[in-house]
């Protein structure tokens, strides 16, 4: 039986060509927990069609639960005190709840 709270995924990043045309080999790779299913929520949000292309809502979603993921665990953080409140109310309107 797993126990697990957490989804365990794992992310590499290539740079590929920055803006002044350069080409770059750079990447970085780092692995991370999440207690949603990223991928589900990927294909769930494509589904209502929320911006122009399905690229974009990977980006959207992708960046809004590594951040939230971080923010989560550093609740307390003076960083995000004053951000938490509106953060609660926007995952509301993205879940339709409001």
């Amino acid at each position: 039986m797993n126990n697990k709270k957490n989804n365990h995924y794992s992310i590499k990043l290539n740079e590929i060509e920055l803006k002044d045309g350069m080409s770059s080999n750079r990447s970085i790779t780092f692995e991370f927990d999440n207690h949603d299913n990223i991928l589900d929520l990927i294909e769930q949000v494509k589904a209502r069609e929320l911006f122009e292309t399905p690229e974009e809502t990977t980006e959207f979603i992708l960046g809004l639960k590594l951040f939230s993921e971080v923010m989560l665990r550093n609740r307390e953080h003076s960083l995000f005190e004053e951000f938490r409140p509106a953060f609660g109310e926007f995952m509301k309107k993205l879940k339709g709840k409001k």
